[in-house]
Formats: C-alpha cells, sequence, structure tokens
C-alpha cells in the first residue's frame, strides 16, 4: 500500500512579526525577565550561551526572520511558523531538515503562569537556544529522521517518550552539578525549581529503552526525570537503530510516571549534591 503523500512546508505560515501589539512584546520581555532569573543558575551552559547567542530579549518578541540569520550560520537550523500542533510525519520532516516548527502567538496575560497549549514563548525561548549546540541540533534532526523511519511501520508512542522526557523535560549533569536542558522544565518557573530541588520527583540514570517505555503525564509537574550525562550520549543513542527496541516493546506494558524498576539507577539529592546510587 503506497503511503499518503504529505508535504511539510505546507505548514509553514508567515510569522506577521509586525502584527504583534506591544502589550504582546511586553509579555514577551516579563516573561524572558522572570525566567532567566530562575535559569540563570538553573540551565545547562549551552542554553544560556544560546540565549547570549541569540539576543532573544531585544524588544520582544523575536522577529524569525531576524533570529535565522543568528541562528543558521551557527548550526544550519531555522525557526518557521506554524499555526499549532503540526501532524506526526510533518514534524519529524521538518526536524529531518533542520526547520524547527514555532507556534506564532503568545499567551494572554490571564494566562501568563500557565498556559496548556504550547505557545511562541515555550517554543522559542524553550527550545532554540540549544539548536545553536551543534551536539543538540544533530540530536534534533537525528530524531526527525528516526520519525520519518518509524512513522508507519511502528507504534509512535515510544519515540514521543524519547521527545517528551529528553526534549522537553530532560535533566543533565554539568561540572557536578545537576542542570535542566529540557524546554518544558525551561519555559516553566515553578517546575524549573521543582525539577531540581524537589523531594517529590524520582530522577533517574537515562537508559534509552526503559525511558520508552514509560508513560508521561502532560498536566502537571514530571513524577521521574532522565538524566543524561552530556549531549553525545544523547545523540549516540538516537543514532542506533531502534527497530529492535520497538519489537522488544511491542508486547510490553508501560510502566507508570511515579513507577521505579529493579534495574533503575536513581540519582538521588543531598547535601546540595547529587550522588549516583
Amino acid at each position: 500500500m503506497n503511503k499518503p503523500k504529505h508535504n511539510a512546508n505546507s505548514w509553514i505560515i508567515e510569522q506577521k512579526w509586525e502584527n504583534y501589539s506591544q502589550s504582546e512584546h511586553d509579555i514577551w520581555l516579563r516573561l524572558y525577565d522572570r525566567q532567566y532569573e530562575i535559569l540563570r543558575s538553573r540551565a545547562c551552559k549551552p542554553f544560556l550561551d544560546g540565549l547570549d547567542a541569540l539576543d532573544l530579549h531585544g524588544r520582544g518578541i523575536p522577529d524569525f526572520r531576524q533570529l535565522n540569520q543568528a541562528l543558521k550560520p551557527l548550526t544550519g537550523w531555522e525557526v518557521v511558523a506554524v499555526p499549532g500542533l503540526v501532524p506526526d510525519i510533518e514534524f519529524f520532516d521538518l526536524l529531518a531538515n533542520r526547520k524547527f516548527p514555532a507556534g506564532r502567538f503568545i499567551r494572554k496575560p490571564s494566562e501568563f503562569d500557565y498556559i496548556e497549549a504550547p505557545d511562541i514563548f515555550h517554543d522559542v525561548y524553550g527550545h532554540v537556544p540549544l539548536l545553536t549546540n551543534h551536539v543538540f541540533a544533530d540530536y534534533m534532526q537525528a530524531y526527525g529522521k528516526g520519525g520519518q523511519r518509524a512513522y508507519g511501520n511502528f507504534d509512535l508512542k515510544q519515540l514521543a517518550r524519547l521527545y517528551w522526557y529528553s526534549v522537553e523535560f530532560g535533566l543533565i549533569r554539568e561540572n557536578g552539578a545537576m542542570k535542566i536542558y529540557g524546554a518544558g522544565i525551561l519555559s516553566s518557573p515553578a517546575e524549573s525549581v521543582f525539577a531540581l530541588e524537589s523531594p517529590s520527583p524520582n530522577r533517574v540514570e537515562f537508559d534509552l529503552t526503559r525511558l520508552m517505555r514509560t508513560n508521561y503525564k502532560i498536566d502537571d509537574f514530571q513524577d521521574i526525570y532522565f538524566v543524561i550525562d552530556d549531549f553525545d550520549e544523547l545523540f549516540q543513542a538516537t543514532l542506533q537503530d531502534f527497530e529492535p527496541i520497538y519489537r522488544s516493546l511491542k508486547s510490553a506494558s508501560a510502566f507508570s510516571p511515579n513507577e521505579l524498576t529493579a534495574g533503575d539507577k536513581v540519582v538521588t539529592y543531598g547535601n546540595h549534591e547529587y550522588l549516583k546510587k
């Protein structure tokens, strides 16, 4: 059977930066300033370096045309505006071609502290700074290519879990300390603190198969975070052939987000140091 044709570029729209109001720019600036104060001691260095390289503060909401003039020469990535969530295969195709889809709307003042659907602040502030890092940029493209291979052949929920627990809610070791690299945390003031400092969630060493078997929560803070040593670990894991993993998980039950397994290497917090057990 022939697969249906698709065109990822058909989802790309104009940002129309000139249509943003001053009040919308002010919301961006308030969000940026609040989050930067929280993250300067909690975010990983490549994220903070990316903020500096792209100057995402500026006069408010970034103009994608200017943003891409800074981003593309660094890693070949560009940000493209889309009307909302993009279907799976088109999303994979965009990533595989080093195009990051971002919604162009910004939250209303009434949604300042929490918004259900990802807006431009989450998509650009949370995700784009790390696209200046060569290894992470390559990981994102490899993820897109992996999605292209899996689409139509395997259940995509395992691949979605990898994106969720890395790109959105990943933690990383940096000079002996725990730092944030996941955009879902980086764009959330409350979870930026919770993910690192709360005794509540489990923090577990990155294990690809275990991660891809783990369900996640979309409406609350996470019960579990997976911790990598560096972005190269993440990138190398993505380069392997996922087919044996998909086949092994086909008949395996999923783990709940708050469940620990016998094989987990748990990372715990104590005396302001993260230690391996």
